[in-house]
């Protein structure tokens, strides 16, 4: 791709190709304000049509309204979204603003996280007391908003400047920070930084697999958080293999019925690109071998047992390079590791390969939900 530098503010541009004549541009921004009682934030979705030769055109259209009262409880107005398109905001923009059910915000739409915010920022006041000033920290400023008015663990990370874990609390769908919050509230006693919030997560359900005690700094903040995990790794491996080698398989026997009970629909989805090859895992025996592989803990911990979660290889020559795991409710790709929970150097490849054929996953569930019915 070609750059060059514009005359008037030498600001770098991309150079398309001469036969490209139309661009496209969307994005979203927020305003944030209160009316009466009620912290209200605005989504309004921008467009900029560009075309060769000729001044851009802006369109903008309020999408959403999300009102939430000082008990942190919100309900939300949008407009409504083109049902046979892929893209989740595909919006009808003719329509009008409508209330919509309280479990709207479990849609991506609900969570949509805008480029900007309008600097001129109104909150009501128990924000400030919970410890919000202006700054959003990329969440969704009805995500962020909402969780600080309900929720003490997100007031408290907050409080305590670890922006980064709060992030990782409100966006990520398979974290446990609940479930943890011990060995959270040991880490921040202990100014603990760390570096990679899901591996960290899966090392502290290790702990717990060991009865190692979460209020001691000791265990809870390793100064290598990757060789303290694979440690353990190996630890319980090796504990499962030689005291219940034959109990595991008898168990492998029965998480198999349940897991083709529950993931059938998907076996056989495979997609590749030049030499990757991307396949779901359709046996529990697959999911020991990865992990074999790989040296990570898709087995260890049971990933098998997951609900929500479904597991890929993505591989060369049939060789596993990284394991990916897929949000069956979020539609989205959670974790994309390889050896030793490392990136490969196709791991972007892999990343996006995996993202592209997302919609394949979800045509699988809505057949099945049609069978069904």
């Amino acid at each position: 791709m070609k750059f060059i530098k514009c005359t008037a503010c030498n600001g770098k541009l991309k150079m398309h190709g001469c036969n490209q004549v139309h661009f496209k541009e969307i994005e979203y921004y927020a305003v944030v304000t209160t009316v009466s009682e009620f912290q209200v934030v605005r989504i309004i979705c921008s467009h900029k049509q560009m075309k060769k030769n000729c001044l851009p055109t802006y369109c903008h259209k309020e999408v959403m309204q999300h009102w939430i009262n000082p008990k942190g409880e919100v309900r939300t107005m949008s407009l409504s979204t083109n049902a046979f398109s892929h893209a989740y905001d595909s919006w009808q923009y003719y329509a009008s603003l409508e209330i919509r059910p309280k479990d709207f915000k479990n849609s991506q739409k609900y969570r949509i996280n805008p480029y900007k915010v309008y600097p001129q920022i109104k909150v009501l006041p128990i924000l400030r007391r919970n410890g919000f000033k202006k700054a959003f920290y990329d969440i969704a400023p009805q995500v962020l908003l909402t969780a600080l008015l309900k929720d003490s663990c997100a007031e408290t990370l907050l409080k305590s400047g670890q922006t980064s874990l709060l992030r990782y609390y409100l966006q990520s769908p398979n974290q446990h920070i609940q479930r943890n919050w011990q060995a959270v509230k040991t880490g921040l006693k202990s100014n603990y930084a760390v570096c990679d919030f899901g591996i960290w997560e899966d090392y502290i359900d290790l702990l717990r697999w060991f009865k190692k005690d979460l209020s001691s700094p000791l265990f809870v903040c390793p100064s290598d958080l990757n060789a303290a995990h694979d440690k353990l790794v190996q630890r319980k491996q090796e504990l499962q293999r030689k005291e219940y080698l034959i109990k595991m398989r008898s168990e492998m026997e029965q998480a198999q019925i349940l897991y083709a009970q529950e993931k059938k629909q998907f076996f056989g989805l495979s997609f590749s690109e030049a030499d990757i090859t991307i396949t779901v895992l359709e046996n529990v025996t697959e999911f020991m071998q990865e992990g074999d592989n790989l040296k990570h803990c898709v087995f260890t911990n049971e990933y098998f047992k997951k609900n929500d979660a479904l597991l890929f290889s993505a591989r060369i020559n049939n060789q596993p390079i990284e394991t990916i795991e897929v949000s069956l409710s979020k539609m989205e790709v959670t974790q994309c590791r390889g050896m030793k929970n490392n990136n490969s150097k196709h791991h972007k490849v892999i990343l996006n390969l995996m993202k592209k054929n997302l919609y394949q996953i979800s045509s699988r569930m809505k057949k099945e939900k049609v069978i069904k019915t």
